[in-house]
């Protein structure tokens, strides 16, 4: 799968103006997008505000912390994505035969 966010949105977003890690930010961000997808319940649609920066939040933050561990508190998803993603959840309420 191809993100459909932009990675120059994502360089811009990290300031980065090399193609040094264009393959490994492209990943991350093709990864973000099918996060949130499944975070979600429903496709990554594009051109919508909130989900396109999630996906960048999330893939920056993947990008800049890659390493499991650290000296400092380490999260797997950064603070915000979980509240710009709310308003797209599935809410189920009891129980749900699969």
């Amino acid at each position: 799968m191809t993100a459909l966010t932009p990675l120059s949105l994502l360089k811009s977003q990290l300031n980065i103006d090399t193609d040094l890690d264009d393959a490994l930010l492209a990943h991350k961000l093709d990864a973000a997008e099918a996060w949130i997808g499944h975070h979600t319940g429903t496709p990554f649609a594009v051109g919508d505000a909130a989900l396109t920066e999630a996906a960048l939040q999330l893939a920056g933050y993947w990008y800049e912390q890659r390493e499991s561990a650290s000296d400092v508190t380490m999260r797997p998803v950064p603070f915000g994505v979980y509240e710009l993603l709310a308003p797209y959840r599935e809410q189920v309420t009891g129980y749900v035969a699969v």
